[in-house]
């Protein structure tokens, strides 16, 4: 469908594609042919001027491991240069004794891999993957001291050389000369030192955060373990009240590429739900998931690959665990159907609009391009890049990263709907990487897998409600602090918010902006999420300039690129 004929729905009768995509009836739909040209998406009410949002989910980051001496590069020859603008605000970063005289390097516990903090440089931007499951990540926190990371979440690099090679290789971090294209991101738009993740844990719960705020209701499918406790490692743990909580990672149950051994599904609403109920168009947008694609090494289906330069060698494009909403039966496309037409995407309906369009909202990276340029962006779109550039440990890196977030924003800049986009970028989880602020829990645990307060203890008070209405163990948190950011013609300008969002807040934010405040239930985290609201100026013009940046360097470019 073209952008005019897209945009001639306003015209015509609430009936097909048209009732499907635009609410029938409201004060913003006209016969006037002299009316200016709308999108759909864009004609929809809501509360700030921003009528697309797109999330990048990135993998595995604490915020010290991206921002611990932002807006202070090193400079180092042969690096990308950054040097910060004038009035450049502080983050809460490392300083003094947490560079000299770290806990975790003074702290006999850690053995050999007692570390201070260091810089890495872009010749060991590729690291080793780290600890960090749900009980590692509250030991290495020990009760809030922070200072059993080496101990607890710690993992060298094969072959490294100092503590690059030793289990204080936790302690690393790296600077304005690696993450050269976030560090230019946040001088021009927004960002915050005080985002975490919801609870403890790796990816899974991460990804059902960030959709749903919930990791109770979790429902067995295939399952080679038993719940996890203080010793021994599972994705769920019983919840204390009859059910199940998922606090580790496992493939989703029913898609075609997961697990034969382990599987599960959430029994919960995610912001999915929400959406189709208002007839919103969004879409999950994961790399890989199109199967009929064959790469140019002749990969294809669920083992399709791309060389990752991280670790030279081949890298499975799609990870079933990191995909958000096929954990939710309402939301998942288990044998990754493809939508009906581009114009489809995004939307509930076919575009004869009675037939329901057989991708369910889920799609692949490569959609969420096609769909945009063809003038059918949807109103919510969270992506996740082709595993070789999530920014993952082990198999990804933030120079393959960023060759995938840069690639998204310069074509984002270049399409009309710029004007009244914008893009968060953050993270599923902190890959235990040291991060030195600490928060005591506001939702507490007593499992014994729970050891962040002492043995069996994650806080204190009453553990937060699950799905059915009464307090569950597996949801401690907030977890580990991650990067966020928004880049939009909205944003603050150079600007670092204080505070605190987690996961969830993502949620939130959907919920104020479209949904007139609704809230999932069912002990969601979204009800009591911070506002993001605070990294935007709506009481300005919403007219940052563009930013255009290099994929490989992360500098700025002096004209938009080819798209």
């Amino acid at each position: 469908m073209s952008r005019l004929n897209r945009r001639a729905l306003l015209a015509v009768p609430c009936v097909g594609l048209a009732a499907a995509l635009f609410a029938c009836g409201s004060s913003n739909s006209s016969s006037n042919s002299n009316a200016p040209s709308q999108s759909v998406q864009d004609a929809l009410a809501t509360a700030t001027p921003i009528k697309h949002l797109v999330v990048i989910y990135g993998e595995n980051v604490s915020f010290d491991h991206y921002f611990a001496t932002y807006p202070n590069a090193t400079n180092p020859s042969g690096e990308p240069g950054f040097t910060s603008a004038a009035g450049t605000p502080a983050v809460n970063g490392l300083t003094g004794a947490l560079l000299t005289a770290n806990p975790n390097f003074t702290n006999t516990a850690n053995g050999a891999g007692a570390a201070n903090p260091f810089r890495l440089d872009r010749t060991q931007a590729a690291t080793a993957d780290q600890n960090h499951a749900y009980t590692a990540e509250q030991q290495a926190g020990d009760n809030g001291a922070l200072d059993l990371f080496p101990k607890y979440t710690g993992n060298g690099t094969s072959g490294g050389a100092g503590a690059f090679g030793t289990k204080g290789q936790v302690m690393g971090y790296f600077d304005g000369n690696t993450v050269t294209a976030l560090w230019n991101y946040a001088q021009k738009f927004a960002m915050s030192d005080n985002a975490w993740t919801a609870t403890y844990g790796p990816s899974t719960p991460g990804a059902l955060e960030v959709v749903g705020g919930q990791t109770n209701g979790f429902q067995i499918v295939l399952s080679s373990k038993q719940p996890a406790t203080a010793t021994t490692s599972s994705y769920y743990i019983n919840d204390g009240a009859g059910g199940l909580t998922l606090i580790n990672d496992v493939d989703p149950g029913f898609d075609v590429c997961s697990s034969t051994t382990d599987t599960g599904m959430i029994n919960a609403k995610n912001i999915g739900d929400l959406l189709n109920a208002q007839n919103i168009t969004w879409g999950g947008f994961m790399g890989g998931f199109n199967l009929q694609t064959t790469n140019a090494n002749g990969t294809t289906g669920c083992k399709r690959s791309t060389i990752a330069t991280a670790v030279n060698s081949a890298t499975a494009d799609y990870i079933p665990h990191h995909n958000w909403f096929q954990y939710f039966k309402s939301t998942s496309n288990p044998q990754h159907t493809r939508p009906s037409a581009t114009a489809a995407i995004g939307s509930s309906l076919e575009t004869d609009g009675k037939t329901a369009e057989p991708a369910n909202h889920q799609y692949d990276t490569d959609d969420f391009f096609a769909a945009v340029q063809a003038g059918n962006y949807p109103s919510v779109s969270f992506l996740k890049a082709p595993a070789a550039q999530d920014a993952h440990a082990g198999y990804s890196d933030p120079l393959d990263e960023q060759q995938f977030v840069t690639k998204v924003v310069n074509f984002l800049m270049q399409q009309p709907d710029w004007k009244n986009t914008a893009v968060v970028v953050t993270y599923d989880d902190s890959d235990g990487w040291y991060d030195h602020q600490y928060m005591p829990p506001v939702r507490s645990s007593m499992a014994s897998a729970d050891q962040l307060n002492g043995n069996g203890v994650c806080g204190s008070g009453t553990q937060p409600v699950g799905v059915a209405g009464a307090p569950v163990n597996g949801r401690c948190g907030p977890g580990t602090r991650i990067p966020f950011m928004v880049i939009s013609p909205w944003a603050k300008a150079n600007y670092v918010d204080h505070t605190f969002i987690d996961q969830a807040s993502v949620v939130r934010f959907i919920e104020d902006n479209w949904l007139g405040s609704a809230r999932l239930g069912g002990g969601s985290f979204d009800a009591s999420a911070g506002d993001l609201r605070g990294l935007f100026n709506f009481s300005g013009q919403g007219n940052l300039p563009v930013l255009y940046l290099d994929g490989t360097q992360g500098t700025q470019l002096s004209s938009a690129p080819a798209l």
